[in-house]
């Protein structure tokens, strides 16, 4: 079992930041909303699209998968009652020359193996397709 850890810090009423590692992020934590710093929802969906592209990473070698680049767009959808995500559209566009069936082939591995791909699509409608890039 893998174990992970943050910490996250109320700043003031604008905003947090979260650590981990030598790392940090800031955090929309205004109600008012903060254009300098990811929302929760916000923080999700990067979540998922940094899931996406690392399961990229991971499954190209083995695949012998060859690529020059990864783009991820995701839609998000929340409802109000109870406040949840219910609906994640996303397109992985995939720089490369692989036939469309080693691209399926690439995107079976990131749904079927991604951790925050599978945690979300526990409890949302999640969603998509992966495509080469023009």
């Amino acid at each position: 079992m893998l174990e992970y850890t943050i910490e996250a810090t109320w700043i003031d009423a604008h905003g947090s930041v979260a650590h981990c590692k030598d790392a940090e992020v800031l955090l929309d934590t205004d109600v008012s909303g903060s254009r300098d710093a990811f929302n929760p929802a916000e923080m999700l969906l990067a979540s998922l699209a940094a899931c996406m592209i690392k399961g990229i990473e991971r499954a190209a070698p083995m695949l012998k998968f060859g690529f020059r680049g990864v783009e991820v767009r995701l839609h998000g959808v929340r409802q109000d009652a109870p406040p949840r995500m219910s609906d994640i559209d996303y397109e992985i566009v995939v720089d490369t020359d692989e036939d469309d069936r080693r691209i399926e082939l690439l995107h079976t591995n990131v749904r079927k193996y991604g951790t925050i791909f599978n945690t979300v699509s526990a409890t949302a409608r999640l969603s998509g397709r992966m495509v080469r890039k023009d």
